[in-house]
């Protein structure tokens, strides 16, 4: 049965081979510059004292439709990071969320030195590269679209190109996909297949994770408290987008959020 994810899945493999015959990949490898060392999420979350949240930029989804189409990347990200935010996350994906290359790269000019999560589905490791080029810190993975030995060959050259994994999981099935070099792993609590949200998908799966990695919850944390209890099972980083986004202003509702938790 198709569902939205084939869909979207479909349509990035055709954007990327746009993409290949546009700029083609050695062309994209020539002017990568890796002197500049990136930004490590996985130190800021480790670090006691900071909230472990991961405020999203994110303007639309293909189950609430427009979430926020009136603010710009560069002044939300800017306002996450001084409002406490361990890290950023902006989605590259144009057709089903509506952001792009070029909200990233606003992100990341006015936040240099914060970690930064380009938010997208890497079918190929062109986007890898690419992603590289953009300055990112962190590329996520998504184990319900990539082959447990995909996992493996692109978290190796991520890591060859100075970039962490996230790797998301969705349930037990996908465990077997981690990979021993995988910087952190993400329960998204947003099944992909119909997008409802059950918040106790971190919990049913955390027990499974490797006891040493960086767990991250990721979808439908809307207040303070989930975040506290989470924290306590044992979570380090907590992704958001759309409780913030949907603000008027993104920035002052993930400060108000911030403020409120018992970290």
């Amino acid at each position: 049965m198709s569902t939205i994810l084939n869909e979207i899945v479909a349509n990035r493999r055709k954007e990327v081979q746009i993409q290949k015959q546009n700029v083609p990949l050695a062309e994209i490898q020539s002017i990568i510059d890796l002197s500049v060392k990136r930004n490590s999420l996985s130190d800021q979350l480790r670090l006691p004292g900071k909230s472990g949240i991961i405020a999203e930029f994110k303007r639309r989804s293909p189950s609430k439709g427009v979430i926020n189409n009136s603010v710009q990347p560069e002044i939300v990200t800017k306002g996450y990071a001084e409002a406490g935010a361990s890290g950023l996350s902006v989605l590259t994906d144009g057709s089903y969320f509506g952001g792009s290359t070029a909200d990233f790269t606003a992100a990341r000019i006015i936040n240099p030195f914060t970690p930064l999560l380009r938010k997208d589905f890497m079918v190929d490791e062109y986007l890898l590269y690419e992603s590289r080029l953009l300055q990112a810190d962190v590329i996520l993975l998504i184990a319900a679209v990539l082959e447990k030995s995909e996992i493996a060959r692109f978290t190796a050259i991520a890591h060859e190109l100075g970039m962490e994994v996230l790797l998301e999981l969705h349930d037990e099935s996908e465990i077997e996909k981690i990979d021993h070099q995988i910087d952190m792993i993400g329960i998204n609590n947003r099944n992909l297949k119909d997008f409802k949200v059950d918040l106790n998908q971190s919990l049913q799966l955390l027990d499974r994770l490797p006891a040493n990695s960086i767990k991250i919850s990721e979808s439908g944390i809307s207040d303070p408290e989930t975040v506290d209890f989470l924290r306590s099972r044992g979570f380090q980083g907590f992704l958001m987008g759309e409780n913030f986004m949907k603000s008027e202003n993104p920035a002052i509702a993930c400060h108000d959020f911030i403020s409120r938790l018992k970290y």
